[in-house]
């Protein structure tokens, strides 16, 4: 289970996003402990008015908790792994919310804790949190039998393709492989021996390399959208500058006009057809999967009535156990009522425990039927990629050649079919 941390200041912002049922096909509240309110808004606005007394500003620290793909986890087991990590950061007994998010056919998990001690009006410390956090991460892959990563067992065998949140969105836009672009870049620098020979690897698969803002150096790719090449490699821009030399001679605008050179109508027709068509399906696998979690919302809440009818018939059941007036007096008396008490207790939380297990199985049905949508978004995705990396490949010779050409050779560009615009 994969944990990852961070402070926050916005509450009200945060506890927006939490809720947020568009990007999320399920979103249940798990607990809201040690608030006065009973709602995530106002258990956040709550921590922000006390941390008013103290000189904190990020009053409010959030955990997810992620779990691979392949790993079914309980919500016992997710609530294990929030106590486990309490303990470990030095939260113990503070104001938290849990919140459970369904997305993907996946379930992870939030959790918030407040920093500040009303007793003290002071926050509680974190210190070391991340190497704290990747402790407990292995623990629970080891308690829970989950295979660990290689880069959770050593922080040098991270996967150099993992890419952020933002790149990934970044990719999806652009309707292409979010791993593509590092992989790509990757493979030509460390398949090359000097900067001449990297520029003529990244020539070939539509890349460019040029000067950044900062004098340093970024990537250029297809779409005309800059990287920076230290990050793609995972490297620091001293390595980068000792392999590469001085500044790249050309700027990122000088790339884009390369592109938009390269690329003529024709290509960029083939281009756009490509992407109209993968967001035509993509939109009737999207009409459908909102069908889908209309349906399954739907089971969800027709069972979540029935939970609550059976409960009060049952309660009220149990209530009605109980001897009246001197009946009830004598009972108590002789310790009827007390075995009346324990029997109903019993009672309940094994009513309590069946309905927690069929919450469970049902949310399961659903997963497994989300996954296989998922899967069909999943190979939509890559055989875009692809396309469009066959593109690229097509229309890199042209690109190459055009960037070679000397000055105001548009008579020998024509002749090469070329058009240049300007």
């Amino acid at each position: 289970m994969i944990i990852k941390g961070f402070t926050i200041t916005a509450g009200a912002r945060h506890a927006a996003h939490l809720l947020r049922t568009d990007q999320n096909e399920h979103v249940e509240i798990g607990e809201i402990r040690g608030f006065v309110s009973n709602n995530l808004r106002g258990a956040f606005a709550e921590s922000f008015a006390i941390a008013q007394g103290t000189k904190c500003k990020q009053h409010l620290f959030s955990c997810a908790f992620s779990p691979p793909e392949s790993a079914r986890l309980s919500k016992d087991q997710f609530f294990h792994a929030v106590d486990k990590t309490e303990q470990a950061l030095g939260l113990e007994g503070q104001p938290r919310a849990i919140v459970f998010h369904e997305k993907d056919g996946r379930r992870h998990v939030h959790c918030v804790w407040s920093r500040i001690d009303a007793q003290t009006m002071t926050a509680r410390h974190l210190s070391h949190w991340k190497t704290k956090l990747g402790e407990v991460s292995r623990e629970l892959h080891r308690e829970f039998g989950i295979e660990m990563p290689r880069g959770l067992v050593d922080r040098k065998e991270r996967s150099p393709l993992n890419f952020s949140h933002a790149e990934s969105q970044m990719a999806k836009r652009h309707g292409e492989d979010p791993r593509w672009l590092k992989e790509t870049v990757q493979s030509c620098w460390f398949g090359s021996d000097n900067r001449k020979g990297f520029e003529a690897a990244l020539s070939e698969k539509s890349l460019f390399l040029a000067k950044g803002d900062k004098r340093g150096f970024v990537i250029v790719d297809f779409n005309g959208v800059v990287h920076s090449l230290p990050r793609l490699l995972g490297v620091k821009t001293k390595d980068v500058k000792a392999k590469l030399g001085g500044e790249a001679p050309r700027t990122v605008e000088d790339a884009k006009k390369v592109l938009a050179q390269g690329i003529g109508k024709e290509a960029r027709a083939k281009i756009e057809l490509s992407r109209a068509r993968f967001s035509k399906q993509q939109t009737a696998l999207k009409a459908h999967a909102a069908e889908i979690t209309h349906l399954h919302r739907d089971e969800r809440g027709k069972l979540a009535g029935m939970h609550s009818a059976q409960w009060l018939k049952s309660t009220q059941e149990r209530q009605a156990r109980f001897p009246r007036g001197l009946k009830g007096l004598w009972s108590w008396i002789t310790g009827e009522s007390a075995r009346i008490k324990a029997n109903n207790e019993a009672e309940a939380k094994a009513q309590a425990a069946r309905q927690a297990r069929e919450r469970e199985e049902l949310a399961a049905r659903q997963t497994e039927e989300r996954r296989v949508l998922t899967e069909k978004v999943k190979e939509l995705r890559k055989a875009q990629a692809h396309e469009l990396l066959r593109l690229r490949r097509d229309l890199a010779p042209h690109i190459t050649l055009l960037r070679a050409l000397p000055p105001r050779q548009d008579v020998l560009a024509a002749r090469l079919g070329l058009k240049l615009e300007r």
